[in-house]
């Protein structure tokens, strides 16, 4: 698990993936009073929206593997909203948006 607050002890010349999410409205079930467009990373132990902890991948394969085995529980903590594998320095940078992933 990852806090935030670490980023920076990651290794730079890697590149890591982690399941992220995007609000589809305003006070959505899966974070209360967020607004639409809200962008969210996945908490691994509680699998709810989370801007500070999250799990690391280190493929996008591997991040899609975890949301695959998760997917029931995530659409019940998370629902009407999918979760995709994101590139962490590009959804740090809010430079990546859900449906534009790139490997």
């Amino acid at each position: 698990m990852m806090h935030r607050r670490d980023v920076d002890m990651l290794d730079p010349a890697r590149t890591y993936w982690v399941p992220a999410v995007t609000a589809p409205r305003r006070d959505w079930a899966g974070a209360p009073g967020c607004r639409k467009g809200a962008r969210f990373l996945v908490d691994r132990r509680s699998l709810k929206p989370s801007r500070t902890r999250f799990p690391t991948f280190d493929s996008r394969p591997e991040c899609l593997r975890w949301i695959m085995e998760h997917r029931a529980a995530l659409n019940l903590s998370l629902p009407e909203a999918p979760v995709a594998a994101v590139r962490l320095d590009r959804w740090l940078l809010g430079l990546d948006q859900l449906g534009s992933e790139r490997p």
